[in-house]
C-alpha cells in the first residue's frame, strides 16, 4: 500500500477554506515508515483505531518526531492505562465505566488532555458509542466528575445519506454547549461534514491505495 500524495495535498488544500477544521489521517493497519512520510509531507494529526497497535508505531516515533496522536476505536477498560500514556486525545468515550477507568488512572504522566464522547448518531447495534438518548446523562456524568469533554464524534451508517445524521449532532452540540468540536466525515462523506461545520476530518482509505 502506498501514500497518495496528490488526494493528500488536495484535502489540506481544500482545509485552507476551512481555518476551524483539521485534517486527522487514519493510520490503522499503516507501517511506521508511511507515517514517517506523512509527517514530512507535513501531516501532524492522526488517528489509530487500538491501543495496541498504536503503541506499536507510534512509541518509537515519539522520540524523533512531534505529533497529535488521537484514539477512534473502542477504548477496553484494561487498556486504559497504556492509552493515557500514548494518546493526546480520546474520543471514544461512550460509557461511565471508560470515564471511572480515566480518572483512576488520569495522572501527571498521562498526555490525554483532550477527550470526546462518541455517539451512536444511527442506533446500530454493531457500533460503539452512547445512543443519543443517553448522551445528556454522560455527559453531565464527565462534567461532575471534572473530565473536560471538548468535543463529540460520531460515525454515521454506511450506504445512505448522512446529512441529517450531521444536522442531529449540530442539534445535540448547540443543546449541549455550543463550542464543543465535532469530529465528523471520513474518506466517503468528508465534504459533506465540512460544509456541516466538522471541526475534525477522520481520513484513511483516501490517502492509502
Amino acid at each position: 500500500m502506498t501514500i497518495n500524495i496528490r488526494k493528500l495535498n488536495q484535502i489540506q488544500k481544500e482545509l485552507e477554506n476551512f481555518p476551524n477544521s483539521d485534517l486527522m489521517v487514519v493510520t490503522k493497519n499503516q507501517n511506521i515508515e508511511d507515517i514517517k512520510k506523512l509527517i514530512a509531507q507535513g501531516q501532524a494529526y492522526f488517528g489509530e483505531n487500538r491501543v495496541q497497535e498504536a503503541m506499536l508505531k507510534y512509541f518509537p516515533l515519539r522520540n524523533e518526531y512531534k505529533f497529535n496522536l488521537s484514539l477512534i476505536g473502542p477504548l477496553q477498560s484494561n487498556k486504559t492505562k497504556e492509552a493515557l500514556k500514548l494518546f493526546n486525545q480520546i474520543q471514544s468515550i461512550d460509557r461511565p465505566k471508560i470515564v471511572d477507568e480515566i480518572l483512576k488512572f488520569k495522572n501527571e504522566l498521562s498526555i490525554t488532555k483532550s477527550f470526546f464522547i462518541q455517539i451512536n448518531i444511527g442506533k446500530e447495534n454493531q457500533k460503539s458509542g452512547v445512543m443519543p438518548d443517553k448522551f445528556e446523562a454522560l455527559y453531565s456524568y464527565c462534567v461532575n466528575l471534572e473530565l473536560p469533554i471538548e468535543g463529540l464524534m460520531c460515525i454515521p451508517p454506511s450506504e445512505v445519506n448522512p446529512n441529517k445524521y450531521f444536522e442531529e449532532m449540530i442539534a445535540i452540540r448547540n443543546n449541549t454547549k455550543t463550542d464543543l468540536k465535532l469530529s465528523m466525515g471520513m474518506s466517503n462523506d468528508y465534504p459533506m461534514a465540512l460544509k456541516n461545520g466538522s471541526n475534525i476530518l477522520r481520513i484513511g482509505s483516501l490517502i492509502f491505495k
